[in-house]
C-alpha cells in the first residue's frame, strides 16, 4: 500500500513563509506578556482521561482524542465500555493542564501566579476556515488573585499584544456568568435549567431574538418567563447605558459587590486603553465552558467575522484537584485565527535581517570554497542572513525562488576564477 503524502485531515504542514510569521508573533507575545509579569511554563500534551472528562470542558469533552492503554493494561476481551480501553487523552485546551500543574506545584510558585502557556491542543472537530484538529493556543492566566485586578490586567495585556501585531477596530465583549444567572432568576427560570437556556441564548447572533424565543418555547419553558427574559434584551437594545439598565433591573437578584466590581473593570480598562479596540458590555455572551464562574470575555474581529479568543474567571476549578478553591482567571488568544488573518493580509515580518545568497558553481576548487564560506561567516557576524548553496543548472529559476523567499542580493562563485 502506498504511503500518503498528505497530513491527517484537520491538521496541516506549515510552510516556511507562515513559519516565519508564527515565530515572529510568538516573539511579540512572549515579550509583551513578559512586561506584564507573566511567566512562561509548559505542560505535557497528554493528560489523564479523568482530568479531561470531568464535565467542565463543555462540548470539547466530546472531541477528545483518546489514547489506548498499552501492553497488559489493554485487555480487549474484558472491556465493557470505552473507558476500559483508554487511560490518557490529548489535551483539548490549556486550562485543564494548567490547573493540574498549579495544583501539583503551588507550594513552589509565587502567589499570585501569572502564567503564560503556548502550545498545541487537539480536538476531533470538523475542520473549517481557521479551525483545525491540531492548533496552537496562547493563554495567560492569573491564579491566586481574587480581585478584579486579574481581569483588568488580562484584558490590557491581551489588547496591548494585539495592537503590537497591527490589529485595530476589534472589540472585547465582556459579560459575567453571575449577570447571566441573575437575569434567568429574575425571569422565573429554575436554576437547573440555566445551562440549557444559556446554550440557546448563545445562538442570539445567528438566530436573533425571535429564534431564541421560538427555541425556548419549543423546549417547554413557560411563556411568561420567556417573555420576561427576552424583554430584558429588548430593553437593553433601547437603553442608553445597557449596564445601568441591568444594574437597576437586577436589584435583589445580583449582589451589589458584583455590580461594583464589574463596572470597575469596564471603567478601568476604558480609562487606560488605546484607541485600537472597543470594550463592549454584551449580556448575550455565554462562553461554552461550564467551568466559568464570573467575568467572561471574548475577542470579536470584523476581519474574521467571529471570535478570535476569549476567557474568563474559573474560581472553582483548582478545588476539583486540591479540595480547596483558588481564584483563577485567564484569557486565550485565537493564535491560528490571528495567523490566518495576518497571512491573508500579506503581512511581512518587520525589521528582518538582510538576506544574501551565495551561489557556488559545482567544481569550485576546495581552497576557493573555503574562502567563500569564510566570507559568508563574516557577513553573518555583521547580522546578515547568508544562504550558501550550489548553483542550479537553471540559475534564473533558482534566483526567482530565492527572491520569493526574500533574498535581496546574489553573489555568484564559479570554478573558472576569471568569471568571479
Amino acid at each position: 500500500m502506498a504511503l500518503s503524502k498528505k497530513p491527517v485531515t484537520g491538521m496541516k504542514d506549515i510552510m516556511p513563509d507562515e513559519m516565519q510569521i508564527r515565530d515572529y508573533v510568538i516573539g511579540v507575545i512572549k515579550e509583551t506578556y513578559g512586561k506584564f509579569g507573566f511567566t512562561p511554563m509548559e505542560t505535557p500534551c497528554m493528560e489523564n482521561i479523568a482530568n479531561l472528562s470531568n464535565k467542565q470542558g463543555g462540548e470539547n469533552e466530546k472531541l477528545i482524542f483518546k489514547v489506548l492503554k498499552r501492553g497488559e493494561k489493554l485487555n480487549l476481551e474484558t472491556a465493557q465500555e470505552e473507558n476500559d480501553l483508554v487511560d490518557f487523552g490529548m489535551r483539548y485546551d490549556l486550562t485543564v493542564p494548567l490547573v493540574r500543574y498549579y495544583s501539583n506545584h503551588s507550594n513552589e510558585l509565587p502567589s499570585p501566579f501569572k502564567a503564560l502557556q503556548i502550545g498545541n491542543v487537539w480536538r476531533a472537530d470538523r475542520p473549517q476556515r481557521g479551525r483545525y484538529r491540531q492548533f496552537m493556543q496562547c493563554d495567560i492566566d492569573i491564579l491566586g488573585e481574587p480581585t478584579n485586578l486579574a481581569e483588568i490586567e488580562l484584558i490590557l495585556a491581551t489588547t496591548t499584544t494585539l495592537g503590537k501585531l497591527g490589529f485595530k477596530n476589534f472589540q472585547i465583549r465582556i459579560n459575567d456568568r453571575r449577570i447571566l444567572k441573575a437575569m434567568a432568576a429574575y425571569s422565573g427560570f429554575e436554576e437547573e435549567d440555566y445551562d440549557s437556556i444559556f446554550i440557546t441564548l448563545d445562538k442570539m447572533d445567528k438566530i436573533g431574538l425571535e429564534g431564541v424565543e421560538e427555541e425556548l418555547l419549543k423546549d417547554g419553558y413557560a411563556k411568561e418567563s420567556v417573555d420576561k427574559y427576552l424583554g430584558l434584551f429588548k430593553g437593553l437594545n433601547e437603553a442608553e447605558d445597557g449596564l445601568a439598565f441591568i444594574e437597576e433591573k437586577m436589584t435583589g437578584f445580583l449582589e451589589e459587590d458584583v455590580k461594583i466590581s464589574f463596572r470597575e473593570i469596564i471603567e478601568s480598562v476604558k480609562a487606560t486603553k488605546g484607541d485600537h479596540f472597543e470594550l463592549v458590555f454584551d449580556p448575550t455572551l455565554v462562553r461554552g465552558m461550564s467551568y466559568y464562574t464570573g467575568t467572561i470575555f471574548e475577542i470579536a474581529m470584523p476581519e474574521f467575522g467571529g471570535s478570535c479568543g476569549g476567557g474568563g474567571r474559573y474560581d472553582k476549578m483548582v478545588g476539583k484537584f486540591t479540595g480547596k478553591d483558588t481564584p483563577a482567571c485567564g484569557f486565550s488568544i485565537g493564535f491560528e485565527r490571528i495567523i490566518l488573518l495576518l497571512m491573508e493580509s500579506g503581512f511581512k515580518v518587520p525589521n528582518q535581517s538582510k538576506k544574501v545568497a551565495y551561489l557556488i558553481e559545482k567544481g569550485v576548487a576546495s581552497k576557493e570554497l573555503c574562502d567563500v564560506i569564510a566570507k559568508a561567516q563574516e557577513e553573518r557576524k555583521d547580522g546578515t542572513q547568508v544562504l550558501v548553496a550550489r548553483m542550479n543548472k537553471n540559475k534564473k529559476f533558482q534566483k526567482e525562488q530565492l527572491t520569493a523567499e526574500g533574498y535581496e542580493e546574489f553573489k555568484e562563485f564559479y570554478k573558472d576564477p576569471l568569471k568571479n
